[in-house]
């Protein structure tokens, strides 16, 4: 946290990572955890390949959903058709929220996976 702030005052509270909660969604990762005391909250989205972690997002007193993007018709449109019969609708399923442990209000985001 101090290298992305540029903070480097000795003085200042130590930071601690402590993870409340994990679950995974396919490849990806979620640690979630909360600092009460300074009223910060956490979110780690990490995307593993072949047991190699190979992204990491980060978010800060942020209200996280993560939903997974999904075709819900059982045919694919062709991009090269001009029928509208044969379009697809799309639906976007909630499959983890976070839970705002710090209890004030932060904005929301919405991660597609």
């Amino acid at each position: 946290m101090r290298l992305l702030t540029g903070c480097d005052n000795k003085n200042d509270a130590s930071f601690l990572f402590n993870p409340q909660s994990i679950c995974s969604v396919g490849p990806v990762v979620l640690v979630e955890g909360c600092d009460p005391e300074q009223e910060i909250s956490w979110v780690h989205a990490w995307t593993v390949t072949d047991g190699i972690i190979t992204q990491v997002r980060e978010y800060f007193n942020t209200s996280l959903t993560v939903t997974r993007l999904g075709n819900s018709g059982k045919s694919t449109p062709s991009k090269f058709s001009k029928s509208t019969s044969e379009i697809t609708s799309y639906r976007c399923p909630s499959v983890w929220e976070s839970s705002n442990r710090v209890g004030k209000s932060v904005p929301g985001l919405v991660l597609a996976i």
